[in-house]
């Protein structure tokens, strides 16, 4: 079981003519997605990834031709809203966009968008998504990481996605799905949404959360634990415990502000809602052990 991607999946990917659209393509059809059509206005009836996907000239049209029902988006900063908007438009129901540098209020005019059409949107500034039992992977997530199971994880930050995910693959527990929703400090979905999906979920038995500073975004998902997962063991990580008042650490969203958004009060936070919160990555496979997860 997974959620978001699974074996329905058909992936449109707008930006495929560019070099890491392309490179991530190739990547996802290798892992054993289903990518079904590609856009790059003013290349339409084309194709790209040495002639595995067709290329259309709008998103509109992509999913009118190819029944496409996700859409991941590598297209620049400066085209990345409208390219979600236009995704949303042509009735696409989960964008996931890897795009960073996007303006805050750029975000800020394009999320409402999304929620007004129903749809859902991953990122943006993410590394995308990974069910790795039904081979459906949706963005630039290594692939080669996994292993199927039934962990689910969710994080702010790609680079420690990828590590903890080859930390739990090394132990012989795989992931049922892995979801990473953005730094930036607006994103389409929080960690309270994701974790509403695993709830939902009846084969995923154990959930990792790894955050960071700044914002409230765990302290948030924290409280939704705590009313809504009370049995459902959960491991976190919370990244940049030393870092400096008012200075930014890697992502746009990880900076603490006036005394709001530290370390040490998330991890109050998730431990007072009943998670176990690690030390270091390496250290997240032996407390899920130790809370009866088995692989």
């Amino acid at each position: 079981m997974s959620i978001l991607v699974g074996p329905e999946t058909r992936v449109l990917v707008q930006g495929v003519t560019g070099r890491e659209g392309e490179f991530h393509t190739r990547q996802s059809l290798e892992f054993g997605t289903r990518v079904v059509a590609g856009v790059t206005p003013g290349k339409g009836g084309s194709t790209a990834v040495d002639g595995q996907v067709p290329v259309f000239d709008s998103v509109l049209e992509a999913v009118d031709r190819t029944g496409a029902n996700v859409s991941v988006i590598y297209v620049p900063a400066v085209g990345a809203p409208d390219a979600i908007a236009e995704s949303v438009d042509a009735g696409i129901p989960l964008v996931v966009c890897i795009t960073e540098g996007i303006p805050t209020l750029e975000m800020l005019k394009v999320v409402p968008l999304v929620e007004q059409a129903g749809a859902r949107l991953i990122g943006a500034n993410c590394p995308g998504l990974t069910s790795p039992g039904s081979r459906a992977k949706v963005g630039i997530i290594p692939g080669g990481i996994h292993r199927p199971g039934r962990v689910g994880v969710v994080s702010r930050s790609g680079t420690l996605t990828y590590e903890v995910v080859q930390a739990l693959t090394d132990a012989g527990i795989g992931q049922s799905t892995c979801v990473g929703i953005g730094g930036d400090p607006i994103t389409g979905t929080s960690f309270a949404d994701v974790l509403a999906l695993f709830r939902d979920d009846p084969e995923t038995e154990a959930i990792v959360l790894i955050g960071e500073i700044g914002g409230s975004a765990e302290e948030d998902a924290a409280a939704f634990a705590a009313r809504e997962l009370p049995d459902r063991p959960m491991v976190a990580f919370i990244a940049g415990r030393t870092a400096p008042e008012g200075r930014r650490m890697g992502h746009a969203g990880a900076i603490i502000s006036g005394g709001s958004g530290t370390a040490q009060a998330k991890v109050a936070a998730l431990e007072a809602a009943g998670a176990l919160v690690a030390d270091t990555p390496s250290q997240i496979p032996e407390l899920l052990r130790g809370s009866g997860v088995t692989g």
